[in-house]
This record gives C-alpha cells, structure tokens and sequence, in this order.
C-alpha cells in the first residue's frame, strides 16, 4: 500500500476511560509504526493490568494493511470500532488498546461495540497529532565550492540536513521528502554542472512538518 504525500501521526500517547454497567474500559493510544509494536503495546497493557477480561487492540500501521481482534469479545465488537475510530481520524502509524474489567452485566452485541468505539475515539481525541510526510535518507556529496549552492537547494526541497563533513569532497546526510528527491538530484546536478551526486538510502521514514522526531520503519 502506497503513502500519501502527507500523513497525519501521533506526537504522543493519551488515554481515556469508561465506566458501563459495571464495566470499566480503559484506552491507551500509542504511535506504532509496525503491527508489531502494536503487538508489543498490548503485551505492556497485559502486564500492567493483568488482572482485566479483555484487551482489545487496533493498530494502523504507517505501511502494510490495519489490523485488529476482539481478545475474546464477540466477533466484530471490539477491534473493528477501535479500528473505526482510527480511520475516521485518517491516522497512521497508530494502535490502540481497550482494556476491559467485566462488571457482570452483558452489554450485548451494539452496546459493546458503542463502548470500545466511543472510548477509543475519546483516547484519540486527546492525543497530539502533527502531520507528516513519508522521507528518503540520503546521502549528498559535492565539492566545497559548492557548499552554498547544495545547502540552499536542499533546504528548499524540504529537507532536514544533517553534519556537514569536509574531506577531499564535502558530504551531508539529508532527509528528503520522497517526492523530492528525483526533483533534487536533477537540480543539484544543474547548479553544479554535475558535481554533486545524491545516493538514496534504505527505508522510510517520518518527516513531521513541525520538525520533531524522524523514526524509521
């Protein structure tokens, strides 16, 4: 599944809980960028209340398909809400565990459904979000004459430079949005008749617009 040219990402983690019929529900909403990390929030939430009847999880991870399961709970009343309420907010690189206490009364098929839904969507609504934009880790090298020019032109595609390192050439490390880079080795190679070269790396990773942390996938 291709990215979008932005994405919409946790910046933190929230909670919130619910209290029906007896039964207690409590959400916590975590950037996850793999179902695995998914996974892996759910196994701290079973260690941290493992005394709880249920945990249902939903993660959207930031590539790959979604996914979610109702830990015990009716088919369809758990996971596929939590997983609901994610996409209705378009996020991505996110999961979501609903503990559940059982207090002693069924909330049938539509109740539980409403109260794994409804509590997630509240986590969510109090979690921080920024956008974001799939990146390319890249490295650019060129000669010291053309310093000025190469920092100017990454900076315009958006990028996030790194240390600049001097040798026999100069080099830098950049994170280049991934519609960009094509556009800026063009350029580069322009301003500079050719002498400065961007070598892509591996892997995509997060870019926030707002300039805060850059993990990878």
């Amino acid at each position: 599944m291709s990215l979008p040219a932005r994405v919409r990402i946790p910046a933190g983690a929230a909670e919130a809980e619910l209290g029906e019929r007896g039964s207690r529900f409590l959400a916590r909403a975590e950037r996850a960028l793999t179902v695995e990390e998914g996974d892996a929030l759910r196994e701290r939430e079973r260690r941290r209340f493992h005394g709880a009847t249920h945990h249902v999880l939903a993660c959207r991870p930031l590539q790959g398909d979604p996914r979610s399961d109702d830990d015990g709970e009716p088919a369809g009343t758990g996971g596929r809400p939590v997983l609901d309420a994610i996409e209705a907010l378009d996020l991505r690189a996110v999961a979501v565990v609903v503990t559940r206490w059982y207090g002693g009364t069924k909330l049938g098929t539509g109740g539980l459904a409403r109260a794994y839904g409804g509590i997630a969507r509240a986590a969510l609504d109090r979690m921080a979000v920024v956008e974001a934009v799939p990146a390319v880790p890249c490295e650019v090298a060129f000669e010291h004459a053309d310093t000025g020019a190469v920092m100017r032109l990454l900076d315009e595609a958006g990028a996030r430079r790194g240390e600049l390192r001097y040798g026999r050439a100069a080099l830098v490390e950049a994170l280049v949005p991934r519609d960009a880079v094509e556009p800026l080795a063009r350029r580069l190679a322009d301003a500079t008749a050719g002498r400065a070269r961007v070598a892509p790396g591996e892997g995509t990773r997060l870019l926030p617009l707002d300039g805060r942390d850059r993990r990878t996938t």
